[in-house]
């Protein structure tokens, strides 16, 4: 499915759920409701249809009072539940993953980190640092004695080291689709040099259910070949699509 399409299915869909919601309300709560969607920006009772009426900068807005909030709050609950029913493919997962919270789920392959990629990755970034395209001057003015990779490159191979987008071996079979949904938390305890193998080990930390599928957080730490510090820990989050 384009992007296009599916953006046009998801915005039918949500439109469709908000309908719904406004037919169970009351009038005068329908009234609230409507005034709340082009006022507040603090108010997290729909994430999707507050991002798609956020104020303007500096625009001064009025919050709901406690009555209201546990009002929408109730019908919130009911909502919530109706549209997080999984499919059984979903269900099936969910309570697998259960059982491997904490486990590692998944250890690549290696990858050979070569200069031609280091340098291909800070022509495209338009990072070209001495540090790392310049290997002579890298050996002597650099206290790694040679070039290291970028950091947002290993990030960038996240996917390839995961096997994210080999169809051939995928981690979640029985998904549509996964979505990269960003990274909590990012640190390099050490630098991958020119000419290093690196593999990533993934720990499951959690699953959630969501709209339409299930979240995933796991802890990825990108080892090097022969170095006991990893070059790189994340917490990814991903959400499968069902």
């Amino acid at each position: 499915m384009k992007v296009v399409e599916l953006f046009k299915q998801r915005g039918e869909i949500l439109s469709k759920q908000h309908a719904e919601l406004m037919q169970k309300m009351p009038p005068a709560m329908r009234e609230y409701w409507e005034e709340l969607l082009t006022k507040t920006n603090n108010f997290h009772l729909f994430s999707w249809i507050r991002d798609f009426h956020q104020p303007a900068v500096n625009e001064e807005v009025s919050l709901p009072n406690d009555a209201e909030n546990v009002a929408l709050k109730r019908e919130s609950a009911i909502f919530d539940q109706e549209s997080l029913k999984l499919t059984p493919e979903a269900q099936a997962l969910y309570e697998e993953l259960r059982e491997k919270i904490g486990e590692v789920i998944h250890v690549g392959g290696w990858l050979h980190i070569d200069q031609d990629r280091i340098n291909q990755f800070g022509t495209v970034t338009e990072d070209t640092q001495w540090i790392h395209t310049d290997p002579e001057r890298a050996s002597v003015e650099s206290p790694f004695k040679t070039t290291i990779a970028h950091g947002f490159l290993t990030l960038a191979l996240l996917p390839k080291l995961t096997d994210s987008v080999n169809p051939e071996v995928p981690l979640f079979p029985t998904a549509k689709m996964v979505v990269n949904v960003g990274l909590n938390q990012v640190r390099f305890p050490y630098p991958v040099k020119s000419g290093d193998r690196v593999r990533a080990k993934s720990i499951l930390t959690k699953v959630t259910p969501v709209r339409k599928g299930l979240e995933i957080e796991r802890e990825i730490r990108v080892e090097i070949d022969g170095v006991r510090r990893p070059g790189c820990i994340v917490v990814s989050v991903i959400q499968l699509h069902f």
